[in-house]
């Protein structure tokens, strides 16, 4: 899940206004596409707020989504037209870094890697299941056909919460 140099800069410019709005930034996605790119922002409640059962509201995202855009007017760091969208990054949420992962141990999670894991015609890049546990280096998983794996966090390409009404 490394995030490339573009959205480093992004959420380094942007981490601060999000800041300001009394919210979390959980991550960026951009995608330049032709003459107009797709800037996503994704924000949480403040882990204080979450204790409390909060939610980000329609009201934070247009703060934040007001914010960035005088900060991106300013610093000017993607060229030509973009699409600002701001949302919270809901049940099924993509994770930006290893440590977001840390606090769903336990829970269902879908993977795609970068190299495939596995032996012969049972190898795979892509992996479901349960999140068994996570540190500096890999993590545990034991996929949806109860085959256990350690992966290597620098395999990861992509990750997703799965959510799963209790």
């Amino acid at each position: 899940m490394k995030l490339s140099t573009k959205v480093t800069e992004l959420t380094n410019i942007i981490a601060p206004a999000v800041a300001a709005c009394d919210v979390a930034l959980w991550g960026i996605e951009f995608a330049p596409q032709g003459n107009r790119s797709l800037l996503r922002i994704y924000i949480e409640a403040l882990p204080e707020e979450q204790a409390q059962n909060k939610q980000v509201t329609i009201e934070n995202c247009a703060a934040v989504n007001h914010q960035v855009s005088g900060i991106l007017e300013v610093h000017d760091p993607i060229s030509g037209e973009f699409i600002l969208e701001v949302s919270s990054p809901g049940f099924d949420r993509a994770f930006f870094s290893d440590e977001q992962m840390h606090a769903y141990v336990g829970q269902t999670v879908s993977l795609r890697l970068i190299q495939a894991i596995g032996e012969g015609d049972k190898k795979r890049r892509k992996a479901t299941g349960t999140l068994n546990s996570i540190d500096a280096t890999s993590l545990k998983l034991t996929a949806t056909d109860g085959e256990q794996f350690e992966i290597a966090l620098s395999n990861i390409d992509k990750a997703n919460l799965i959510y799963e009404d209790a």
